[in-house]
């Protein structure tokens, strides 16, 4: 698709959008991506060792509570906000709608409306080193996510799985030229920047708790994610994802109740 074409699909403020991302940022931070690969601690593959993480013991640990939060999430499952209602430029790799989510946090930005409905799910990420991105991600049946990749180096993404379909074999994931199965109550580490794609070819749901943090790597290359950090929060992205989310908080978030012992905190 040319310029003009591109142009005419998008109309003009979502094609300056897509201009300043995708020609203009991108070449950009795949610049400094190459940079923070030569500072990084933990080097480059596709799928880590969960032993590089001291955190993931405590993780896996929490994970029967931060499920029965999600399960009284999931009694309003029609009520969730689906990926593109907060992030409405990912409509090319969800483009049914069928991809609900439930976001705590985006690069610095945090719903304290969903933390307070699932505060013992707050309570965990809150013990997470350089937390930067955290969300239930929720896949319906027979839904594909097609190829994609994320948008920095500086930061490693875990997947704590809490709903898996009964045929686990038949829901996986590709990273890179590497594919893992799900299984419940354990995490996966991986680099979100390698080519990926997700199928679920069950007739149950999946879910996961989806959560990014900084890449461990000596002083230049954090330096190097602060500035990238930088631009990414003050892009019109992160600000549009932003107002999405208050929108849903005060449209949909309300019907949802916080449970016995966080309302009664509160008193």
């Amino acid at each position: 698709m040319n310029l003009t074409e591109r142009y005419r699909e998008l109309g003009p403020r979502r094609f300056a959008r897509w201009v300043l991302l995708k020609r203009i940022g991108k070449p950009i931070v795949r610049s400094v991506d190459r940079f923070m690969v030569r500072q990084s601690l933990v080097g480059d593959p596709p799928i880590y060792d969960k032993a590089l993480f001291p955190w993931i013991p405590a993780l896996e640990a929490s994970a029967p509570a931060i499920r029965a939060e999600l399960d009284r999430l999931l009694e309003q499952r029609d009520r969730l906000p689906t990926f593109t209602d907060i992030q409405p430029d990912q409509g090319k790799i969800n483009p049914d709608a069928r991809w609900k989510t439930f976001f705590f946090c985006g690069l610095g930005v945090r719903s304290d409306h969903n933390r307070a409905l699932c505060p013992e799910t707050a309570r965990v990420l809150d013990r997470i080193p350089g937390l930067e991105l955290a969300f239930f991600s929720i896949l319906a049946p027979g839904l594909h996510i097609p190829e994609h990749a994320g948008v920095t180096k500086g930061l490693i993404r875990c997947h704590l799985a809490l709903k898996v379909p009964r045929e686990a074999d038949k829901v996986r994931m590709r990273v890179g030229d590497r594919s893992f199965h799900w299984e419940a109550g354990k995490a996966v580490v991986f680099d979100d920047t390698y080519r990926h794609e997700v199928w679920n070819d069950t007739d149950e749901e999946r879910a996961v708790l989806l959560f990014d943090t900084v890449r461990p790597m000596r002083w230049p290359g954090r330096a190097a994610f602060a500035l990238t950090r930088a631009l990414l929060r003050f892009s019109p992205f992160i600000r549009d994802s932003k107002r999405n989310q208050k929108r849903w908080e005060e449209r949909d978030g309300a019907a949802f109740e916080r449970p016995p012992a966080a309302a009664e905190a509160l008193l």
